[in-house]
């Protein structure tokens, strides 16, 4: 559950202060794409559900990985 501070601001087109940028595209994942996680280490990507999860294999355990992916990258 979010609060009401974990919401993005409004910009204001009378503010004095620039508009934040636009945050980045979640980056897309296929099968069989080899991966890297902070804390899981390498794997392999298994499933991808949209933009919304990916289930990765990593020898040791499964896990699905939810949107953003700040701590998986592609190899």
């Amino acid at each position: 559950m979010k609060s009401a501070s974990d919401a993005p601001r409004r910009h204001l087109s009378t503010s004095p202060f620039k508009p934040p940028p636009p945050a980045p595209p979640a980056e897309r994942f296929s099968m069989n794409d080899q991966v890297t996680h902070d804390r899981y280490g390498l794997g392999v990507v298994i499933a991808v559900e949209d933009e919304i999860a990916v289930f990765v294999d990593f020898g040791s355990r499964q896990q699905r990985i939810t949107t953003p992916f700040n701590k998986l990258y592609k190899l």
